[in-house]
């Protein structure tokens, strides 16, 4: 289990609090070295095999059993089919070790792979290589997201998930549900071209997420709530739906979120914060190191968010947010402006700060900063705490200083669709400009 070299330093700096960042430590308790040292199950002496065709769910299921209180279940290299789905539920001090890949050949809904209630848990590959294929295109095909999420952990604690690869949920990808001291990292996502085909989602407390890339049309990793003390960074955002809070409904509990580093290309936006109605709050987050290029919006402040129905209350409330270094281009900023913040009237903004903020379109020569309901310092930002106004918009024609900024060597000239296979990809050696993974690349 360890400390992010960033909390190391807050917590040298705030020895009591540390606000917008981890709370501990994350990940396991017990090495995998350990684990496997006190017991290993592979597969294929559960009746697995390699073949592509016989059903892994089973055999899986069998080697966990033999495994879940102290040991490592070995999936190793090959290809293997999975016709039904494996729950694995109430075991402690286990890993999973995916160094194969999985084929995902069965129809039902749910989760192919469910982790839940389970303490001191790692899944991981040992090459780097290890990955589900969810073969999603089958059913997008026929116009259909009723399909399978790949992965989902819920009320796992002390944890890690990294070096795996995540490819064409029928569904979504990864959910990450109720979940305590974890860490994910090293990994790559990618699925077809349409919304709800969720890259991450986490609803969890003291969760570290770094070194991800993710190819979608919705989220890149998002948010959602109740969440606390979450630390997001190295996030490469390969056209895809963009990261976001949310969306946001009745009673919303997120506090203490950080996202540092984050990439965005050609996606739906760089960050967005999206409701429609609801309750609750939203407070004490940091957006800090954007760089984006080609998406449609850049911050994206929208409590009138129109895909989501109205629900009951006066508004989300959203206080002490800040935006801060975020630079690159937009792609016209005469249609989507690099900077919106739509508050709620019933439960306007308080203590928004956006600063260091210099964005440029890649369309015409104007962009335009619109706010509403919204308080705080930066662009058209009101000062004060209290009464909603109306939507002002102000139009600029000259380009900021210092806008330009670097462009990574993986960035995808297309989406993938979704009627065709999604080839697996290798996972990136760097997920920011400049920035090198926190860990080693698994079979690096």
């Amino acid at each position: 289990m360890r400390l992010s070299p960033f909390l190391l330093g807050a917590v040298a700096l705030l020895p009591t609090t540390v606000l917008c960042q981890l709370s501990g430590k994350v990940g396991p308790l017990t090495t995998r070295a350990a684990k496997t040292a006190k017991k290993t199950c592979n597969v294929l002496n559960y009746g697995a095999k390699a073949d592509k065709a016989t059903d892994l769910g089973p055999p899986l299921a069998a080697a966990w059993a033999a495994c879940k209180t102290g040991g490592t279940v070995v999936i190793p290299s090959g290809n293997y089919a999975m016709k039904t789905w494996v729950t694995l539920k109430g075991g402690s001090a286990w890993a999973l070790q995916l160094d194969g890949v999985i084929y995902r050949t069965g129809t039902d809904g749910g989760n192919m792979i469910f982790i839940g209630a389970t303490d001191d848990f790692e899944l991981f590959s040992s090459t780097g290589k290890g990955a589900v294929q969810g073969n999603g295109y089958e059913i997008h095909a026929q116009g259909s997201r009723s399909g399978a999420r790949i992965l989902r952990l819920n009320k796992v604690t002390n944890f890690s998930v990294h070096d795996v690869v995540l490819v064409d949920a029928p569904a979504f990808h990864f959910s990450l549900d109720t979940c305590t001291n974890g860490e994910v990292y090293n990994m790559a996502i990618r699925g077809g071209d349409w919304g709800g085909l969720d890259g991450i989602d986490v609803w969890s407390n003291n969760i570290w997420i770094h070194d991800v890339m993710v190819t979608n049309k919705d989220e890149c990793v998002t948010v959602k709530s109740p969440s606390k003390n979450i630390l997001i960074e190295n996030i490469y955002c390969n056209s895809s739906g963009g990261c976001a809070l949310g969306s946001l409904g009745a009673d919303t509990a997120i506090s203490q979120v950080h996202y540092k580093n984050v990439y965005t290309w050609k996606s739906n936006q760089m960050m967005m914060i999206k409701s429609n109605g609801g309750s609750g709050y939203v407070e004490d987050v940091v957006f800090e190191n954007f760089i984006g290029h080609g998406n449609a919006y850049s911050l994206d402040v929208d409590q009138y968010w129109s895909s989501m129905s109205t629900i009951a209350g006066n508004g989300v409330q959203l206080s002490n947010l800040t935006f801060k270094n975020w630079k690159g281009t937009e792609a016209n900023g005469a249609q989507r402006g690099p900077v919106k913040v739509f508050c709620a009237d019933g439960a306007p903004c308080t203590d928004i700060t956006i600063t260091d903020l210099a964005m440029w379109t890649e369309t015409g020569s104007k962009q335009t900063y619109s706010c509403r309901s919204a308080y705080g310092s930066g662009f058209c930002l009101k000062a004060g705490t209290s009464k909603s106004y109306a939507a002002i918009t102000s139009t600029v024609t000259a380009a900021p200083a210092k806008y330009s900024a670097a462009t990574m060597a993986g960035d995808l000239k297309t989406a993938f669709g979704t009627t065709v296979s999604i080839p697996i990809p290798t996972i990136p050696v760097s997920f920011y400009p400049g920035a090198t993974p926190y860990s080693k690349i698994a079979g690096s």
